[in-house]
């Protein structure tokens, strides 16, 4: 898969380097000896924000989303203009590892405008695809006649039952060979769901299956991953579902790299059809235990909302795309008159979480997916200042809700009346902006985190100050994390920030055990977000994130923490 809006984060301006560098991915995979099967398509699904669209089509009124709309098809140009020269010189009709690219993805799930995936199929031949163009879809006569075109190769997608499968598509396509282009050996997490896991037996035994037939096999996924900084997207059934940080997707390598017991069920399978030897396994990646970090500045957001943002005066409480925003957090403010007594704050609409402010107190949290949530304020004579702080939870990827614009969609209102003239701060996150902050030592009982930890410590206490004050992460401030209870009351959202300092950098879990919810940059690097509703309870670090000596932790806390303590782990946990 190639995202769309991370190579194009903004209209015009493109990234094909460090994560973005999708050439040296290819490269990379070229030198281990394997193809590569392309999917650039504009839309990729994949659990990703907005399904890899960029958060800037929607800035424009009217947009049409996946279809022959002008607009729409001229923004694709443009991309492809630029995306598409990336991959052609490592074709594999030009020498590289490429051996087919998808035209669009699961379009038969969405749509049936057949103008717009020839219009695909052409902008990739025009530009000098000449590799294997295909298209794959559910084994379903709707998606079937939907999403695929009468002289493109077609593959279909599922995870049980391929004897079906096969037989559908044979009923559209009976001269090619059969392919399952996703063979779905796992599943991903919504948050505050339970984590889900597929038994490794029944994985290879539908494998088995597929190769008796004589099909093709592409899974998905074969190596778990993660949705880091604010790339998660959502689903929306009966109610909106966020994607959880995590895309380990408890498949045949796990997020990490590590080998599952369903690696060794498939390689058996796999052994059995290609008669090589599959013994050899490469090194796995150690893991560290770093233990737990205090982290001793703080810095409030609320009073630092004019250091990272400058505010936009605006009538009515627009979303977040109208301000150019594309991911993060956005504020609003507005004067309301009093006195007033028990008013419901109605948000028309929350997307998708926000927490509502009086006189900069928080008073409650309102959530997208749960209408038995409420707020009422009292509004003294004097009047009050309403604040909303509202986060993208991460946009809709999948299905008929794609345009899913962020923050307040329509408007607030105090019982049955209206507010207007606002004051709007966005807050992508960016380390440009975060950078700007004042941090400030952490208080407890009236002294500094890092002095009250070095008390802690004992014979610690008796040394150099700054020999000791150094060693302030090392203390046992939250050894007893797993007796204390979850944090339930609302605090004010605050920035936190920690050094840890260690000798060898290697793949580690960060545990956040004692906070609510947030995000965290290690280094520079939005890790992505945690939330104690669960399943997943670790956060997963990449060793190459980490330097030797001192690395910097900056938290993102939306509810407060008791003790700000950070764990770090040997081993995840996803549910």
């Amino acid at each position: 898969y190639i995202p769309w809006n991370l190579h194009e984060p903004r209209e015009g301006q493109f990234c094909f380097e460090g994560m973005a560098d999708v050439g040296a991915f290819i490269r990379t995979a070229a030198k281990l000896g394997l193809f590569v099967i392309v999917r650039p398509s504009p839309y990729i699904c994949a659990e990703w924000e907005f399904g890899g669209l960029p958060y800037w089509l929607l800035k424009e009124p009217g947009m049409r989303l996946r279809c022959s709309y002008k607009p729409y098809l001229d923004k694709v140009d443009a991309y492809y203009d630029v995306m598409v020269p990336v991959l052609k010189p490592l074709l594999c009709t030009n020498g590289g590892p490429i051996i087919a690219v998808q035209i669009e993805n699961e379009y038969g799930s969405y749509g049936n405008d057949s103008k717009y995936l020839e219009y695909l199929k052409n902008a990739l031949i025009s530009r000098g695809i000449d590799v294997l163009l295909f298209t794959s879809d559910g084994p379903t006569d709707a998606m079937l006649q939907g999403g695929t075109l009468p002289d493109v190769y077609k593959a279909v997608n599922f995870g049980s039952r391929p004897e079906e499968a096969f037989s559908k598509l044979l009923e559209y396509q009976k001269d090619k060979p059969l392919m399952c282009a996703e063979f779905w050996n796992g599943w991903f997490d919504h948050w505050g769901e339970e984590h889900k896991t597929r038994d490794a037996n029944d994985v290879a035994d539908v494998l088995d299956r597929m190769l008796q037939a004589g099909a093709s096999v592409n899974f998905y996924m074969f190596h778990g991953g993660t949705n880091f900084g604010f790339y998660n997207g959502a689903n929306y059934s009966d109610k909106y579902e966020p994607t959880v940080t995590s895309y380990d997707y408890d498949c045949l390598l796990s997020e990490a790299g590590d080998p599952t017991e369903k690696y060794y069920e498939v390689r058996n399978v796999l052994s059995k059809y290609t008669g090589v030897d599959m013994n050899y396994m490469p090194p796995v990646s150690k893991k560290k235990a770093y233990g737990q970090i205090t982290l001793t500045e703080k810095c409030d957001l609320l009073t630092s909302l004019d250091a990272i943002s400058s505010p936009v005066k605006s009538v009515c409480p627009e979303p977040m795309e109208r301000f150019d925003q594309d991911y993060g957090f956005i504020m609003y403010t507005a004067h309301v008159t009093g006195p007033r007594e028990n008013c419901l704050v109605d948000i028309m609409e929350v997307h998708d979480r926000a927490l509502i402010f009086l006189n900069d107190k928080c008073m409650g949290v309102i959530e997208r997916w749960d209408e038995d949530k409420k707020v009422y304020v009292d509004i003294p004579r004097e009047g009050a200042k309403l604040g909303v702080l509202a986060e993208n939870v991460g946009r809709i990827n999948y299905g008929p809700r794609l345009k899913d614009m962020k923050g307040i969609t329509g408007g607030v209102r105090l019982d049955y009346q209206f507010i207007f003239n606002w004051d709007v701060y966005t807050l992508p996150m960016t380390m440009d902006s975060i950078s700007k902050l004042k941090f400030q030592p952490v208080e407890v009982m009236g002294k500094a985190m890092g002095e009250a930890a070095v008390e802690n410590m004992g014979e610690a206490a008796g040394g150099d100050r700054e020999e000791t004050m150094g060693k302030a992460a090392e203390n046992d401030w939250g050894k007893d994390m797993k007796e204390e209870p979850e944090q339930t009351a609302f605090e004010n959202p605050a920035f936190y920030r920690g050094v840890m300092e260690i000798d060898e950098p290697n793949d580690t879990f960060l545990e956040m055990k004692g906070w609510t919810k947030g995000i965290v940059i290690i280094n520079g690097f939005n890790l992505g977000r945690y939330w104690n509703i669960g399943p997943q309870k670790t956060l997963y670090v990449p060793g190459p994130i980490l330097k030797k000596g001192k690395n910097e932790i900056i938290v993102f806390e939306l509810h407060g923490t008791k003790k700000p303590v950070v764990n770090f782990r040997n081993t995840p946990i996803l549910g």
